[in-house]
């Protein structure tokens, strides 16, 4: 255990926040995005928690992102806005977009919101769960720099562009599902490579195109999709629809979101929320739990995200490798 330090979230939360406001930050900005990052670690995802703030220290520091950058919402129809996140950190842009959205919904029923010049978003059902909390039922797309090559192809053209979905449920936490269109998150092997741990065979290819278990080829390479080519078919319509849709840049126009090299990535997401009860007829918190019981009523069987839940019940404290933490230190 020596290798790992227990920080309470508190402690995890006055560090993340000292970090980025040393690298030209804003308080406001600083709170936002630590939030979703312990909200990661919290969740099991350390992809997209505090491993995290090295590179969006860095990044803030350079300019690549604009650490005060504060998001603009242009309604650009009666259910739909367009949300410049202004080439700063995603959360900011997204929180904007979550209460849009949930405004719009009360009487449209339906909204949407296109939100470009962003930046990486974390975990992808961090953002629609926000929505489920409210009542509403989210889905969310979107797009990152180039990981995934089309298929058949070498070059990476689409980012690993992670998608998530959301509903509320009658006295429990919302049902979320969320995951990368890759066979893993490119934030597990970004994790891998810092520990000096390899990766799991048919996660990635190297720059060759050649099968990889090394972490630092496999991040020069590119990711495979899962579900092969039908995954791969999956990957450019979220690109469309989170790049195209929304007027940010594709993956293979974006600068990487692990260095502070090169303009902001500029890349973008679409998120969509849904009255699920007016939809429904006022059915649908009841139908829901028909469905879950017939899943859960098979041995063996879990709902998505249940462990996320687990992690939570079990989160007071959060456990980071020592060479990270030292990392953050040296950081302030």
């Amino acid at each position: 255990m020596n290798d790992v330090v227990a920080l309470s979230v508190d402690q995890c939360r006055s560090l993340g926040v000292a970090i980025l406001k040393h690298h030209n930050t804003s308080q406001e900005n600083a709170e936002c995005v630590t939030d979703a990052l312990i909200a990661a670690e919290i969740d099991g995802q350390s992809g997209h928690g505090l491993s995290r703030l090295p590179s969006y220290a860095a990044q803030a520091a350079a300019g690549k992102v604009d650490g005060h950058a504060l998001p603009v919402v242009r309604h650009v129809a009666t259910a739909a806005v367009r949300v410049d996140a202004g080439n700063g950190f995603a959360f900011p842009a997204l929180a904007r977009a979550i209460s849009e959205l949930d405004t719009l919904v009360a009487d449209t029923g339906i909204a949407v919101a296109a939100v470009h010049r962003s930046h990486h978003f974390g975990q992808a059902g961090y953002h629609v769960e926000q929505l489920a909390v409210r009542g509403r039922v989210g889905l969310i797309f979107g797009n990152s720099p180039k990981a995934i090559a089309p298929w058949g192809g070498r070059s990476g053209v689409f980012g690993t562009n992670p998608i998530a979905f959301a509903v509320p449920r009658a006295n429990q936490p919302p049902l979320v599902i969320d995951l990368s269109l890759s066979k893993i998150a490119r934030g597990k092997i970004m994790v891998a490579a810092q520990r000096a741990e390899p990766i799991d065979p048919g996660w990635a290819l190297d720059p060759e195109g050649h099968a990889t278990t090394d972490p630092q080829a496999a991040m020069a390479g590119t990711m495979l999709p899962m579900g092969d080519a039908k995954g791969a078919a999956l990957v450019m319509m979220v690109e469309i629809l989170a790049a195209a849709l929304t007027g940010a840049n594709f993956g293979f126009e974006a600068s990487s979101f692990f260095d502070a090299d090169g303009p902001p990535p500029g890349v973008g997401q679409l998120m969509i929320a849904m009255h699920g009860e007016a939809l429904s007829g006022g059915t649908l918190t009841k139908h829901l739990e028909t469905l879950i019981a017939a899943v859960l009523e098979q041995p063996g069987t879990r709902l998505p995200g249940s462990r996320r839940l687990d992690a939570r019940a079990d989160a007071e404290f959060i456990n980071i490798p020592r060479t990270l933490h030292d990392k953050l230190r040296s950081l302030l």
